[in-house]
């Protein structure tokens, strides 16, 4: 997430409402703290982003 937010590629709101804010709703964070993978292009709602890369 913060590489394609400081490449310009993803939204502020992103990092800001979902990483930075700890926010338990983040779809990442569940599958990391599950030990999971997940898609570098997942974003925090779960929504997989094509155009990230």
């Amino acid at each position: 997430m913060k590489r394609f937010y400081e490449q310009g590629k993803l939204e502020e709101m992103w990092v800001r409402d979902y990483c930075w804010a700890n926010n338990n709703d983040c779809i990442r964070y569940k599958y990391e703290e599950a030990g999971e993978s997940h898609p570098d292009n997942m974003l925090p709602d779960g929504t997989i982003r094509e155009d990230l890369h």
